[in-house]
């Protein structure tokens, strides 16, 4: 794991950005993710896994022509919160194990096996946000 001594955290940080619902902004927002959390000393492979799959998800499945995706992190001194938000309120995700021949459909089972909570808030209308939220271990 790529991880270091992690500082306490005095109060909440947080971070938020809109993101164009594509490959690209799946990409950009694990790029950018990644960064703000080294910055916070907070940056974990599983983290990092953890905000690509949802990243990803809202790209490929929230999608909306011409609608964006949002990426929020917020870092208390327990819990780092996820939270992507689409506007496919419509299609709610729920993780079931693909069949064998598939190779794709993973993505919310590892989000579930790597984060200590995660769920779906439904709306605003057409909205639909997807949160995870790891523990943070207390500091050396």
């Amino acid at each position: 794991m790529n991880q270091r001594t992690r500082r306490p955290l005095a109060t909440a940080l947080q971070f938020s950005v809109r993101l164009s619902s594509t490959r690209r902004g799946a990409r950009l927002a694990r790029l950018l993710a990644t960064e703000q959390l080294r910055s916070w000393g907070l940056v974990s492979d599983s983290t990092v896994h953890v905000i690509a799959e949802l990243a990803t998800n809202a790209a490929l499945h929230g999608r909306v022509s011409g609608r964006d995706f949002r990426l929020r992190l917020e870092a208390t001194p327990d819990t780092l919160r996820i939270e992507v938000t689409d506007t496919r309120g419509d299609r709610l995700p729920a993780p079931q194990p693909p069949s064998p021949d598939v190779e794709s459909g993973r993505g919310l089972l590892l989000v579930e096996a790597l984060a200590d909570r995660w769920g779906v808030h439904p709306g605003p209308v057409p909205c639909k946000t997807v949160w995870a939220e790891i523990d943070l271990a207390p500091p050396l």
